[in-house]
């Protein structure tokens, strides 16, 4: 069962941990810095804006999303890799999907070029509309019936 609770600051800790497992092999990838403090930047950048996914109860990842009468922009999607390949980070693009589609919002990310997440995001319906030196930017159009 996937539930989701508002992350707060008592979470930091778990998420420091949760974007060290999850990112830190992409980002140095890419060349972009690693240290503690920019972790800890990027954790509390929209905190307002971020929910704990939880499995069956337990911790297993992050959302971070924000939503204004155009859009969703997917910030951040993290899924400890105890969760990884269970379904769970499909399961929840869905549910961003769902909400895309019943207010008929476009919905944008972006993933930096080394991810594999990109696979999952262009199974499920993003396209890439541009890229950079470390990331693609993609977006889904909900269709409109």
């Amino acid at each position: 069962m996937l539930t989701y609770l508002p992350a707060t600051s008592q979470d930091i800790e778990y998420l420091l941990w949760l974007r060290q497992q999850t990112m830190t092999h992409y980002l140095e990838l890419a060349g972009i810095p690693t240290d503690q403090q920019t972790h800890l930047s990027r954790i509390k950048y929209q905190l307002e804006n971020a929910c704990i996914i939880c499995w069956q109860g337990t911790k297993a990842g992050l959302l971070k999303y924000t939503q204004d009468e155009t859009q969703i922009e997917v910030i951040q999607i993290q899924i400890a890799p105890e969760y990884q390949g269970k379904g769970i980070g499909k399961a929840v693009l869905e549910n961003v999907l769902a909400k895309s589609r019943k207010n008929k919002l476009k919905v944008v990310l972006s993933v930096l070029k080394h991810n594999p997440a990109l696979r999952l995001y262009q199974r499920v319906g993003f396209e890439i509309m541009r890229h950079d030196a470390s990331s693609y930017f993609l977006q889904y159009i909900p269709k409109i019936v």
